[in-house]
């Protein structure tokens, strides 16, 4: 815990001298995070694209904002969300959610391993299903159940980002994983 707050807070001074070494190592370490995190949350690759170097503008002339108190990822992430949602509401007034039933499926396949073609594609179908699943969820239970279990998150960054609180992600990610499960074994039938 007393590294991450270190290392933390030595972002925060490095992003308020604008350090463009910084910056490239951030991009480096958190681009495939935030890339995926956007097209589940946009519902669409391209606009994704779009927000994710929207975002990385918005961290290099925001970054003074950032205290160092919680972890950088749940700052971006928030920055990314709040852009995101910003769009939604200009582009059209429909739900999250009716944004998200066009939603293109862009499984992640991890970079560091070399698996077998079989395994890639069961873990294309499985991904696949998945995908389907959340997005004929309701948007609230689908951000919580891929903050957490796809990117990691604990549920007290989720609380911030998202600016519910903490009982409220509780209640969405097991309500979440509840219908994320029943409707993947219902698709299964």
């Amino acid at each position: 815990m007393v590294e991450m707050e270190s290392e933390a807070r030595a972002i925060a001074r490095c992003l308020r001298r604008r350090d463009p070494l910084l910056l490239d190592r951030l991009i480096e370490q958190y681009q495939h995070r935030l890339l995926r995190y956007l097209v589940h949350l946009a519902g669409n690759r391209e606009l994704a694209e779009d927000l994710f170097q929207e975002t990385w503008i918005r961290v290099l002339e925001r970054g003074h904002q950032y205290d160092g108190k919680h972890e950088f990822v749940t700052w971006l992430y928030a920055v990314a969300r709040n852009l995101t949602i910003d769009h939604l509401r200009k582009k059209s007034p429909l739900s999250l959610d009716g944004l998200m039933k066009d939603e293109e499926h862009f499984p992640a396949e991890p970079a560091d391993t070399r698996p077998l073609p079989w395994e890639v594609a069961a873990q294309h179908e499985q991904a696949e299903r998945i995908s389907t699943v959340l997005v004929g969820m309701p948007a609230d239970y689908r951000e919580t159940v891929i903050l957490r279990l796809q990117e990691g998150l604990a549920l007290e960054e989720i609380a911030r980002m998202t600016g519910a609180p903490l009982g409220t992600v509780k209640s969405r990610l097991y309500r979440g994983l509840n219908l994320l499960m029943s409707r993947l074994k219902g698709a299964q039938a």
